[in-house]
C-alpha cells in the first residue's frame, strides 16, 4: 500500500514568540506547495497557542514534544493530552531519546503516554533508537526491538495504525552524522517486521515509520526514496525555514 508522507519538525527548545510564528508562516506557506505530504511542527510548549494560530487553516498541524499521561491532578508542570487538543495539537512526539536519556523516561512511561495520546485523539509519534555504543556491539536490532515492545505494550490493534514510529539512531541527532539510507532502511524493514508479529502484516504495511537524525536537504531525497521510509523527524534542519521547505519538497 501507499503510506503518506509525515515529515515533523522538532524545534526542542529552541525559538522565541515571534521567532516561532515567523518560522510557522514560513512552513505553512511551503506545505500549502506540497499537499501530498502531511506536515507538523512541534514547537515549545509555551509557544503552542502563538504558533496554532499562525498555522489555521493551512496543511501544518501543531505538534507537542510531549505530554502526561494523567488526566487531571496535582502535577505542577506537567501538561496533558486534553489540554493540547484544547490548543490545536494534532500531534504528540513521545519518548524521543533525550527525554530517556536526560531525564529517565522509560519504556513503561512512553507506553502510558501513548495510551494517553491516543484517548485524547492525537496523533503519537514514538520515539526509538540506538546509542554509537549500542550500535558498534550489534546490539541495534535487540536495543531497537525493546524500545517497541515496551513502548507499544498494551496497544489496541485497532488504534495501532494510527501511531507513527520515529527511528532516531542516538548517534545522527544534533552530530552533523546521518545514518547511510542502507543503514536507515535495514532498520525500517526490521522495525516492520517486528510490528507484523507484534499486530498484522496488514496494520504493520499501514503504520508509518519515520527516520531522524541529521535530515538535511542532501540527504533527504535518498533517505524519503527508501522503501520503509515514510517520512522523517527534523530536528535543526526544521529550524530554518528554506531547508525544512527542500525536505518537505523531498517528500
Amino acid at each position: 500500500m501507499t503510506r503518506r508522507t509525515i515529515i515533523a519538525g522538532n524545534w526542542k527548545m529552541n525559538t522565541r514568540a515571534d521567532g516561532a510564528a515567523e518560522l510557522a508562516k514560513a512552513v505553512a506557506d511551503a506545505a500549502g506547495q506540497t499537499p501530498a505530504v502531511e506536515v507538523a511542527v512541534c514547537p515549545p510548549s509555551v509557544y503552542l497557542s502563538r504558533v496554532g494560530e499562525v498555522l489555521a487553516g493551512s496543511n501544518v498541524g501543531l505538534g507537542a514534544q510531549n505530554l502526561y499521561a494523567a488526566e487531571d491532578g496535582a502535577y505542577t508542570g506537567e501538561v496533558n493530552a486534553a489540554m493540547l487538543s484544547d490548543v490545536g495539537c494534532r500531534y504528540v512526539i513521545l519518548g524521543h531519546s533525550e527525554r530517556r536519556a536526560l531525564l529517565g523516561e522509560t519504556d513503561q512511561q512512553v507506553s502510558e503516554k501513548l495510551a494517553a495520546a491516543l484517548a485524547g485523539n492525537l496523533v503519537p509519534i514514538v520515539c526509538v533508537g540506538e546509542t554509537l555504543e549500542d550500535r558498534e556491539a550489534n546490539r541495534t536490532e535487540a536495543v531497537v526491538e525493546t524500545q517497541i515492545r515496551g513502548s507499544l505494550a498494551g496497544l489496541d490493534e485497532t488504534r495501532a495504525a494510527g501511531v507513527v514510529v520515529a527511528y532516531e539512531p542516538v548517534w545522527a541527532i544534533g552530530t552533523g552524522k546521518t545514518a547511510t539510507p542502507e543503514q536507515a532502511e535495514e532498520v525500517h524493514a526490521f522495525i516492520r517486521k517486528l510490528l507484523a508479529e507484534l499486530f498484522t502484516a496488514e496494520i504493520a504495511d499501514q503504520i508509518r515509520i519515520q527516520y531522524g537524525g541529521s535530515v538535511k536537504p542532501g540527504n533527504a531525497n535518498e533517505l524519503l526514496g527508501q522503501p520503509n521510509i515514510d517520512g522523517a523527524l527534523v530536528g535543526g534542519a526544521s529550524l530554518k525555514a528554506d531547508d525544512f521547505q527542500a525536505i518537505i519538497k523531498a517528500g
